[in-house]
């Protein structure tokens, strides 16, 4: 059976990945298995993080990594598709490519660009850092 890893960040051209992702199932016999990753990148400034107390900054990863996925969540239920949900904390690139590599992704699905412009650049480096760091193939959607 093939592992689809699918990375969104929530962003438009994520979403677009998953109706491409989407729209192409019916070309395998099989479905994949497909695993929706959103990556919450950390928060870089260690004195916020002494001063929320972990409960609370994990409570925070978790709630805006689940609004991240939500709408990746309702198209994959539209469309019928089965997935299991992963989420991380880190640098996206860098998670992406281990967590292809731990789950024995076939395929690395995502979007070539965030949120706007800024995150664009953000997301453009993470497409990049991905496609240096996998052996997996990765495909990018714009």
């Amino acid at each position: 059976m093939l592992n689809f890893l699918l990375a969104v960040d929530g962003s438009a051209c994520s979403l677009r990945a998953v109706d491409h992702l989407i729209s192409r199932l019916s070309w395998y016999r099989e479905v994949p298995t497909v695993h929706l990753l959103y990556v919450h990148p950390p928060i870089p400034d260690g004195r916020v993080q002494r001063h929320l107390g972990h409960e609370t900054l994990e409570r925070y990863y978790r709630e805006d990594s689940v609004e991240r996925l939500e709408a990746a969540e309702a198209k994959l239920k539209a469309a019928g598709v089965a997935y299991q949900r992963h989420i991380h904390v880190g640098q996206p690139g860098a998670v992406i490519a281990h967590q292809a590599a731990e789950l024995g992704a076939d395929l690395v699905l995502l979007g070539s660009h965030g949120w706007s412009a800024i995150a664009g650049a953000v997301m453009g480096s993470v497409a990049t850092r991905v496609v240096h760091e996998t052996s997996v193939p990765v495909l990018l959607v714009k």
